[in-house]
């Protein structure tokens, strides 16, 4: 047929030829990730993605944007993650100011150096059931601690599925995760709490070959710094 179309091309001008041809690639590719998507189920995209992060972490660039809806305030930052199995996470914020998010999977550390101010909690508090992207630290638990649903994505390069907690809590509503088809790892994260609040956390130049100590996910106060106990 295409060649045919070609022949044509004589008659119906060359511009219009390309168009044609142009048109009917488009028509291809879009079949083509449509036919992915059928022959993956949610169960398939899933162990994709456990397989992805089996290893024992990952070192990677964030971008974070928080709306605020009832006060109308945007919030943006932007920093490096680093994640370690399971549950272990430090958050090293670099912009708009310095701030670093630790937890060893049960103490939580925030310190704020401007501030000379160090926050200690306990990190279920505040990473437990999949708050602060906590799945990243352990990807079995998605499916343990939300129910999942395969949405349609507007872009056919990736996938977006919605999780929602299962057990419930205002701090978080749902999730929605975008994943490339091509390497199943995880791009954007967009959470809501019960407030309509919405943050996206976009991750970029992910690194899985980083191998961390337990230590680096542990922090040791500096001296002179004013030390917080955090509410449960």
């Amino acid at each position: 047929m295409i060649d045919v179309r070609i022949t044509n091309c004589v008659r119906i001008g060359r511009w219009l030829c390309v168009l044609m041809l142009l048109v009917m690639a488009g028509a291809a590719v879009e079949a083509e990730h449509r036919n992915t998507d059928l022959l993956l189920t949610q169960d398939e995209i899933l162990d994709g993605i456990e397989k992805r992060y089996a290893g024992p972490g990952f070192a990677a660039d964030f971008f974070q944007e928080s709306n605020l809806k009832e006060m109308g305030i945007t919030d943006i930052a932007s920093g490096k993650i680093f994640v370690k199995r399971p549950g272990m996470m430090r958050w090293e914020y670099e912009k708009p100011e310095k701030q670093t998010i630790i937890t060893d999977s049960e103490k939580l550390w925030i310190y704020r150096p401007e501030d000379n101010q160090l926050m200690v909690g306990e990190a279920p508090s505040y990473f437990g059931d999949g708050k602060g992207a906590s799945f990243l630290s352990d990807m079995k638990q998605v499916r343990k601690k939300f129910t999942i649903s395969l949405e349609f994505s507007d872009n056919p390069l990736f996938y977006l599925l919605k999780l929602v907690p299962v057990r419930k809590n205002i701090d978080l509503n749902e999730i929605y995760l975008t994943i490339s088809k091509k390497t199943f790892e995880i791009e954007k994260i967009v959470t809501f709490n019960a407030y309509g609040d919405k943050t996206r956390i976009t991750l970029s130049r992910v690194d899985f070959s980083r191998t961390l100590d337990d230590s680096f996910f542990r922090f040791s106060p500096p001296k002179g710094v004013d030390v917080l106990q955090l509410d449960r």
